[in-house]
């Protein structure tokens, strides 16, 4: 099997659990690759500065200050642009992370930087408004926020796990499409029982 394919795993699985929370996927990586270890690395390319020490730290304040934000806005974490903000970290550091792993390899990023922008947007718009349904029907305040960490807790099971053993990213992708559909399919159910219950 050529090494592309697993390289193409773990960009994919890179991707998605940015998607969910960019932050400690981009930790992991970058402390993996700075490592030189499990084959995960940014040495070769443009994008080395992934496994910089500079580049990480700027990750962790990040972090830092992004769970400072949710404390702060609380109730109005969801209708406030920082939810939005979050998104839009998460698609781009999952294009760097896919891009960086193929310019690694000597392989040709653009294509990574697309793939990996469009599976961090799918993995957050398949599992937001899950998020944001449960944050909604949760009453207790601390409740609410550890839904984050525990998102932040997948993001990093799902990073670890493709850089262990990188077709897993493959995996990962698999469940997350079947999630999209069943979630649609229930959608679609519910809307359709509505619709029988407003004509009676």
């Amino acid at each position: 099997m050529d090494n592309l394919v697993f390289y193409i795993g773990l960009g994919i699985g890179l991707a998605i659990a940015a998607g969910l929370r960019p932050f400690l996927p981009l930790l992991l990586a970058g402390a993996l690759g700075s490592a030189g270890v499990l084959g995960l690395g940014f040495v070769h390319g443009r994008y080395h500065f992934l496994q910089s020490g500079w580049w990480l730290v700027a990750v962790t304040v990040v972090l830092v200050c992004a769970y400072l934000a949710q404390i702060t806005l609380g109730g109005r974490l969801e209708s406030s642009v920082f939810a939005a903000v979050i998104a839009g970290l998460g698609v781009a550091a999952g294009a760097l992370l896919f891009a960086g792993t193929l310019a690694d390899h000597g392989k040709a990023s653009w294509p990574g930087l697309v793939a990996g922008g469009l599976l961090a947007g799918l993995a957050d718009r398949i599992v937001a408004p899950v998020i944001k349904r449960t944050r909604q029907r949760l009453e207790d305040r601390t409740a609410r926020e550890a839904l984050t960490v525990y998102l932040d807790g997948v993001a990093l099971l799902i990073a670890a796990l493709v850089a262990l053993l990188h077709p897993l990213g493959y995996v990962a992708l698999a469940l997350f499409l079947w999630f999209a559909v069943a979630g649609r399919r229930r959608s679609r159910e519910k809307y359709a029982g509505l619709r029988i219950l407003r004509r009676q």
